[in-house]
């Protein structure tokens, strides 16, 4: 059974730091793209980041509302990824999912195979 796990959220002040961890189990991921989204009260999912290990070397993505505060990173030989979040801002607080796949579109949730519970980060104003 595969499944992802996310840790470290919890509830900071803006401006503060968080590094977010998701451990992937039941299968190898080589090759996939692992990547965060989030959610917030009465909005839609939408992307954050993404990294995709791939033969020719490694691929990041960014969405533009967490370009230079947000660092993705990704340990494969023990199948984790985590989300450095500094420079926290109150519209930053949703609840972000871990999401794992072999996709073509990164910042398409649709293609995602897998997906994390999620946890809740909150940044007070």
């Amino acid at each position: 059974q595969v499944r992802l796990v996310e840790s470290g959220g919890g509830l900071v002040q803006a401006g503060g730091s968080l590094r977010l961890s998701c451990v992937a189990s039941g299968r190898t991921f080589g090759g996939s793209t692992m990547g965060w989204f989030r959610q917030a009260p009465g909005k839609e999912r939408e992307f954050v980041a993404a990294i995709t290990w791939s033969g020719s070397g490694r691929s990041l993505n960014y969405a533009d509302s967490v370009k230079g505060r947000f660092t993705i990173s990704r340990d494969n030989a023990k199948n984790t990824v985590h989300l450095q979040m500094n420079s926290l801002k109150p519209e930053d607080t949703a609840v972000y999912y871990c999401a794992a796949g072999w996709v073509t579109t990164l910042r398409s949730s649709d293609e995602y195979n897998y997906w994390g519970q999620g946890t809740q980060v909150t940044v007070s104003s």
